[in-house]
């Protein structure tokens, strides 16, 4: 099984944001190993601030909050 690599950090983070979900403002999830591979931790952190999306990291996942709600820990 071949898996198709995003060419470049640019459609990496096209292709995320290009998502139905992402432009309606839900939550999506990538493999963190993925995003430190196709576009670096950093770099993909930084979008996030621009858009002033939150992310939160567990089990190896990134969550993306594709809105500018304020997040809140119920439990």
């Amino acid at each position: 099984m071949s898996m198709m690599q995003p060419v470049s950090p640019q459609q990496f983070l096209a292709e995320l944001f290009s998502s139905r979900a992402a432009a309606t403002g839900a939550v999506i999830r990538r493999n963190a190993r993925d995003v430190d591979r196709f576009v670096g931790r950093e770099a993909f952190l930084e979008e996030m601030r621009r858009r002033g999306f939150s992310v939160v990291e567990n089990a190896g996942q990134l969550v993306i909050f594709c809105n500018r709600e304020p997040l809140r820990r119920l439990a």
